[in-house]
Formats: C-alpha cells, sequence, structure tokens
C-alpha cells in the first residue's frame, strides 16, 4: 500500500525569521504535520482490515478520520511550499492579471484572503482556489482541513488559521501573523499551481453561462 510521507522542508525551520519563528516551524512540520501524516496511514491500515473481514461497521468514522488527517496532509504540504525565505511582493504575469479580473486589484485581493483566514470560525485555513467551472479565482474558508470546501475548487495558496500556527509567537495576535505571511510568499510556487489547475476541465454541459 502506497503510504503518505512527510515531505523535507526546502529551507531551515530558523529561514522564515523574523515573521516564523524557528521554534513554531519545527513544532508545526515535526508534530502538527507528522502527526496527520501518521494517522493516514494507520486509518489505511484500518480501511484494509475492515475491507479483508468485509465489516463496515465503522466506515463512516473512518472516512471522517481519513479526510481530516489527508486533507491536513495536502493543505500542510501546499504551505509549505507555498513559503519561502526572503520571498513576498506581488505576482506578475497571468496570475496578476487574473487576480485583477477576479478581485479588483491586489490590494483588495490581499485584505479579503486576510479576512478569510481571520473570521474562521474555530482551527482552520484561508486559501486561493482555482474554480474550474467558471475559470475563477475565489477564497474559501476551510473549517479544520476538510470542511466548507467548494468542490472542484483546486488550492493555489493556503494560509494556516489554525492556533498551532500562530499563537507561540503572536499570541492573540493572529492577524498579524497573517500580515507577516505576506513576507514569505512564493509567487513562483503559486504561479505553477495556477497554471496547472487551468488544465483541469469538470466537463459539466450547460452549468455554467
Amino acid at each position: 500500500m502506497e503510504k503518505y510521507v512527510l515531505p523535507q522542508l526546502t529551507f531551515d525551520y530558523s529561514a522564515l525569521e523574523p515573521h516564523i519563528s524557528g521554534r513554531i516551524m519545527e513544532l508545526h512540520h515535526q508534530k502538527h504535520h507528522g502527526g496527520y501524516v501518521t494517522n493516514a496511514n494507520t486509518t489505511l491500515e484500518k480501511m484494509a482490515e475492515a475491507r479483508s473481514k468485509e465489516d463496515f461497521t465503522s466506515i463512516a468514522a473512518l472516512e471522517k478520520a481519513l479526510a481530516f488527517n489527508v486533507s491536513g496532509h495536502v493543505l500542510h504540504s501546499t504551505f509549505w511550499q507555498n513559503l519561502g525565505p526572503k520571498m513576498g511582493g506581488e505576482p506578475t504575469g497571468e496570475l496578476a492579471e487574473q487576480i485583477k479580473k477576479d478581485f479588483g486589484s491586489f490590494a483588495i485581493f490581499k485584505k479579503q484572503m486576510n479576512k478569510c483566514a481571520e473570521t474562521v470560525m474555530g482551527s482552520g485555513w484561508g486559501a486561493l482556489v482555482w474554480e474550474p467551472l467558471a475559470e475563477r479565482l475565489l477564497t474559501i474558508q476551510v473549517y479544520d482541513h476538510q470542511s466548507n470546501i467548494t468542490q472542484g475548487g483546486i488550492p493555489l495558496m493556503v494560509l494556516d488559521a489554525w492556533e498551532h500556527a500562530w499563537y507561540l509567537q503572536y499570541e492573540n495576535r493572529k492577524t498579524d501573523f497573517f500580515e507577516a505571511a505576506w513576507n514569505l510568499w512564493n509567487w513562483q510556487d503559486i504561479t505553477t499551481r495556477f497554471d496547472e489547475a487551468r488544465a483541469l476541465k469538470l466537463k459539466l454541459v450547460g452549468a455554467t453561462a
């Protein structure tokens, strides 16, 4: 069975300082993200055992656990690649034009993205996604790791709003953490995701006008 693996970061834990402390990065990557990977693999093993016994009485709980942990793995893996030391600024090219088209301006997009993350009720994420049906960019709120998803939306850029992402350094000032992240966005990575996402066609005839 194919197993999920905790990806290695392309930079040192301290490389994002002063915006994100090395201690937060170490705990966040090893303990939190690592926990989702371990739990996802464990859940898959339990599903395989259930199939071998043809006993599906626990399938609802297993499906819920798998969605939570795999989604946590995917979002964190995306987050690490979205970030980088000495990054930030603004995107260029077709992504910049699409942001202007769908949000009005980069400045408005930034405000919407920050507010999206800030107003998540409980734990979750703010995300920029490509919505392939209408071929446009949207921001979405992700509760925990998997709820409130726009079906078909492809995450391009994700902002972790769980307390473990910021509390050790920013305490109750989570909006300061969201603002600091704009010094770290790797627009090359986000642009690559944007370019690849646009190739997806949902083939839902007559679903948009």
